[in-house]
């Protein structure tokens, strides 16, 4: 019974040496000195920010991108212990005590050391030789822009990890698919595929190219697949809804797991919240949520309440009115009501309240019971302080003359009668008879007698334009026809709300300066919230300034433009973002002769002349479609873009280019140098290149890692193109 215990438990296990070392080789030259320079570079200024608010657990919106990438970069300063007090304020800033410099930039190093190894397994699951592969791998290696970014905290490294190992994982999956479908194996290489592209485009938006093109290249396969006769309909069904699960739900179920845990991190108010709405912001623990928790839920006759704009953009801003009133005559000569000016205040202040009043009722006091207003119920909204009634009427608004003034009322016994009947419209309502809740409710406010609606129109003037001198450049608020459309800037929700108790004037403008503290609580869902902050961060644009570095989508290819990342404050010390030159233009020739080629077999074998075997001309479509394909989605689409560009968004790119190299070498060598003469001199050619790389690779080392420091002769050696910005110190 024990006879197996007679002979040693033997485990044998192949290692491959040309992949161990390529690790090492890659971690060698990621991590060696990471902690220098102990100082801000570049845009560490821009993600530090976020891992110090990681750290503080305060919320942020981030227009970039999804959170998952911020989130890996603030593990890191977790697991170094960054309690997050620093000032991220400047570039060169020297880093305290406090901050773990090797612990936040270890990531992004890790990641970027793994595209290494990584590489060489792309090109041997795509059935190219290993010298190939190592070859790739090495151009990798020696690539001083790919070694640069990933040496400090930043994503684009991180971004090009996923993306490879989603390329790989999907090349493995795909060549398990001939032998052993729905093995553990199969299943694994098909849900890592899966996993990287959700991570990848959880890193930064960019990575959804590359999940598109191989969602792209797995529903070619699949076509493929159909016509597989050998195939029964079941399995073809299986195979589809496998295919579903791993590349399509568990994506978007990771996806939103990233919000997710973002979300709950997050549960602290901050500066940046205050561009959401005020559900969102009162669901954060501090600011808003301090002022409205236990305020009354439902609004009811005599509810004192300030009235926020929904749009939010590009600034928020109250409903507001205050004693001054309208010039008789504005500056081109049009008349107005010289009644109370009306406004959209940015800022809280008692002057933005408002009482909700009965039409039919003189009383501005919540009653015993209250009476709360449902939706097309018909109120008066009258000004907390003055007590004057919201009205508009048929007079041109003042930036606005298409639209309608709106005014506090003054009786001026003239024939202008108050028209100060608005019927309360809430937007997203489940039913007819819905109650108008505080935060939760969004409202239009529509005029009875002119069908008009309450709209900030000062935020949709040329970015926010305000009132002249005479409205204390505030937002302008008109009345808008429906007819016209309807927007953001019309809708209006209860930020802060009282039961109103006090029907004296006196004693209302004590109540109004009060805080209020009624027990109610207004939650928002996961699904609500991350619906919103993805609308915020898709469509929250930054103004984009001309940046010193900024460049063109065209300037990359040739590498004319460069970035200088960090300089010592005394010495030549420097680093840049450049390339090697040699790597650079021998993938732009090699997509140039791929193409080329490609054309040149489709031509002939259109002729029924074949020049290379069919198993060959596979090998080379499909390398292509990974490759050219990887290189084109990750740049084109940078033409389109409306946005500030930065050398560094070229990488992902330049990474696929590279691995094109070697597979046309391959090629060339394999089958167009025929002979054995031809092939000893295109090995000796290809040597002499590699040693060329080598040696680029060397040369501008002191501007990839910062040390030593050079002097000025050996600094303006280095500036091989009169457009890249060696930085120079004047002697």
């Amino acid at each position: 019974m024990l006879g197996f215990l007679k002979n040693p438990v033997v485990i044998t296990a192949e290692i491959n040496v040309n992949l161990m070392a390529l690790t090492v080789m890659g971690l060698i030259s990621r991590l060696w000195g990471l902690s220098y320079p102990r100082a801000v570079v570049f845009d560490e200024v821009y993600y530090g920010q976020f891992v110090s608010l990681y750290m503080k657990r305060i919320f942020f919106v981030d227009d970039s991108g999804p959170p998952f990438g911020h989130m890996l970069l603030a593990l890191g300063g977790y697991v170094g212990g960054f309690d997050g007090n620093f000032l991220w304020n400047r570039i060169g800033a020297e880093y305290g005590m406090n901050v773990p410099v090797w612990s936040l930039r270890f990531l992004p190093a890790l990641a970027g050391a793994l595209c290494v190894p990584l590489a060489y397994q792309i090109l041997v699951e795509l059935r190219f030789s290993h010298c190939a592969a190592l070859g790739a791998a090495l151009l990798i290696l020696l690539e001083n822009s790919l070694i640069t970014q990933s040496r400090f905290m930043l994503l684009e490294s991180i971004l090009i990890f996923f993306i490879l190992l989603a390329v790989l994982s999907y090349l493995k999956f795909y060549n398990l698919q001939r032998h052993s479908s729905f093995s553990g194996s199969w299943w694994f290489w098909l849900l890592l595929t899966g996993v990287a592209c959700s991570c990848a485009v959880g890193v930064k938006y960019m990575g959804l190219f590359t999940y598109m093109l191989l969602l792209a290249i797995a529903g070619l396969h699949f076509w493929h697949m159909i016509g597989d006769q050998n195939l029964s309909n079941v399995s073809l069904m299986c195979h589809f809804l496998a295919r579903g699960l791993a590349l399509i739900i568990i994506p978007v179920a990771m996806y939103l797991s990233f919000f997710y845990v973002h979300l709950t991190l997050l549960y602290r108010s901050g500066p940046h919240d205050q561009i959401m709405t005020s559900a969102f912001q009162a669901s954060l623990e501090g600011g808003l949520a301090r002022i409205t928790q236990g305020q009354p839920l439902e609004v009811a006759y005599g509810s004192q309440i300030t009235l926020r704009n929904v749009l939010g953009k590009p600034m928020q801003c109250w409903l507001h009115s205050h004693t001054n009133t309208y010039p008789i005559r504005y500056e081109n000569g049009r008349g107005s009501s010289h009644q109370q000016q009306v406004t959209c205040y940015p800022f809280k202040d008692v002057n933005n309240w408002w009482i909700v009043k009965d039409p039919g009722m003189q009383q501005l006091v919540v009653s015993n019971p209250p009476r709360p207003v449902r939706h097309g119920h018909i109120v008066q909204l009258v000004h907390g302080i003055t007590t004057r009634y919201l009205n508009t009427h048929d007079v041109a608004a003042p930036l606005s003359p298409h639209s309608q003034e709106v005014s506090c009322y003054i009786d001026y016994n003239i024939s202008m009668p108050a028209q100060n009947l608005w019927r309360v419209e809430i937007v997203n309502r489940e039913s007819d008879t819905d109650v108008w809740k505080t935060i939760l409710s969004e409202v239009r406010f529509v005029h009875v007698n002119t069908s008009a609606v309450l709209k900030a129109s000062g935020l949709m003037l040329l970015s926010g334009a305000s009132l002249p001198e005479w409205g204390y450049r505030q937002l302008e608020v008109v009345g808008e026809k429906l007819s016209k459309g309807y927007h953001q800037s019309m809708v209006w929700n209860v930020e802060e709300h009282r039961y109103g108790k006090s029907q004296e004037q006196k004693e209302r403008e004590v109540e109004l300066h009060s805080p209020t503290q009624m027990d109610i609580s207004k939650n928002l869902s996961f699904m609500a919230k991350f619906t919103e902050l993805q609308w915020k961060i898709l469509t929250l644009k930054n103004e984009d300034t001309e940046h010193k570095y900024s460049s063109s989508a065209l300037d990359w290819i040739t590498m004319d433009t460069n970035i200088a990342y960090w300089l010592h404050p005394t010495s030549g010390a420097q680093i840049h973002l450049l390339g090697n030159v040699v790597t650079w233009a021998t993938a732009n020739v090699a997509a140039l002769v791929y193409m080329c080629l490609s054309l040149w077999y489709l031509i002939r074998r259109r002729r029924k002349i074949y020049d290379v075997p069919e198993d060959a001309w596979q090998l080379w479509v499909s390398a292509g479609g990974i490759c050219v394909g990887g290189w084109a989605v990750n740049y084109l689409p940078f033409f389109l873009m409306e946005k500030t560009l930065f050398l560094y968004h070229y990488l992902p790119a330049l990474t696929f280019q590279i691995l094109l190299i070697p597979i046309v070498l391959q090629h060339l060598s394999d089958h167009l140098c025929r002979s054995l003469l031809l092939k000893s001199m295109f090995s000796a050619l290809i040597v002499a290149w590699f040693s060329s790389v080598y040696l680029v690779y060397c040369t501008f080392s002191p501007v990839t890692y910062g040390e030593p420091s050079l002097s000025v002769t050996e600094l303006k050696d280095l500036r091989w193109k009169d457009s890249w910005n060696i930085l120079i110190r004047k002697q």
